[in-house]
């Protein structure tokens, strides 16, 4: 196996994508001579590149067909996915790849020919278990090393002077650098309100002389969001939106942070992943799932009857986990992590 063509069918969420950098690594030592290529979304790519965990990349095509005829052009003899979808398995069984390895879920498991059980209890529920270790038990099922957990990420030739050039205020302001992050593509149940932002970004202006940016995709969802931060704030804000800056800029943005204020979201991970000091705003999913272990990780969880509920779109009349967390809670939290006594 160490001398075949393996494909690596990376995770969707660029979160999970970053949660797999261990994972990726331990391939990649593992199968030294191994000829690794990489099939993942265009904004994935954008994030793990350039990686020294795989030799090529194999963009995801829109369609089924179009997926199953670019894989099988490949020639690859073995397929990891870490990806969990039946239509993964399936797409990697009609592309003709013979070695199939994957978790035993979502109904594929006739579709893998080396099957990985995932923990479940008693009743058959999937047992929380940090991302990063999900992943790594799929390189430990092949006799690989999977010990170290550290999540890891490279920066482009040039990055960080294209971001000089687009973005001069942030490399030139000599207070602390501060990246709100306030949406969220799990959906609406995971941001915390903008107003709340708005007062934390005010607090950090007066208290610290911070320049804050808030960081958004480029949806009309977040745009929205950033809109209200900045209508609601008494003093200016940075918005990533008024410059164009792409998922290779904004990985340059957050590893020169100070510090990152996020839902629980994909900066997050790229935050964790460039040891930048990082407060993260749980509400309704559980974070054992997302667990890092970063000592410079401050985790705020929301508290409310229905946590965790694990849904997009919050279901109550009022949003109890993210509305239970208080400017007050945050503003703590930087004290605790800028090693300020408390008051």
């Amino acid at each position: 196996m160490a001398e075949e063509k393996i494909l690596i069918w990376l995770p969707s969420p660029l979160g999970d994508a970053v949660m797999a950098t261990p994972a990726l690594r331990a391939f990649r030592t593992g199968f030294p001579a191994a000829h690794i290529t990489f099939l993942g979304s265009a904004s994935v790519r954008q994030v793990l590149n350039p990686s020294s965990f795989c030799n090529d990349w194999l963009d995801r095509q829109p369609s089924f067909v179009k997926n199953i005829r670019s894989i099988r052009r490949g020639g690859f003899r073995t397929c990891i996915l870490l990806k969990n979808s039946f239509g993964s398995a399936l797409t990697a069984a009609l592309a003709g790849i013979p070695n199939r390895i994957g978790y035993a879920r979502d109904g594929r498991t006739k579709l893998l020919t080396r099957p990985v059980q995932p923990l479940k209890d008693s009743s058959g529920r999937f047992v929380p278990i940090p991302a990063i270790d999900y992943y790594l038990n799929l390189a430990r099922s092949l006799g690989l090393d999977a010990s170290d957990r550290t999540m890891e990420l490279p920066f482009a030739s040039g990055a960080e002077e294209r971001l000089r050039r687009k973005l001069p205020a942030f490399f030139s302001h000599k207070g602390p650098k501060v990246i709100l992050v306030p949406g969220g593509a799990f959906g609406p149940s995971k941001c915390w309100p903008p107003e709340r932002f708005a007062r934390t970004a005010d607090a950090l202006k007066e208290h610290y002389g911070a320049l804050v940016i808030v960081s958004i995709a480029p949806s009309p969802a977040e745009q929205q969001i950033a809109q209200t931060i900045r209508r609601l704030a008494r003093h200016p804000i940075l918005c990533t939106a008024d410059i164009p800056l792409d998922l290779s800029d904004m990985k340059t943005l957050i590893a020169r942070a100070d510090l990152v204020i996020t839902n629980d979201t994909g900066p997050r991970h790229i935050a964790v992943a460039f040891k930048r000091k990082v407060i993260t705003l749980f509400g309704p999913n559980n974070p054992q799932w997302t667990q890092t272990g970063w000592s410079e990780e401050v985790q705020i969880i929301g508290q409310g009857p229905c946590v965790p509920c694990n849904k997009p779109v919050c279901r109550q009349k009022q949003h109890y986990c993210m509305e239970s967390i208080t400017v007050e809670q945050v503003f703590e939290a930087v004290r605790r992590l800028w090693k300020e006594p408390s008051r």
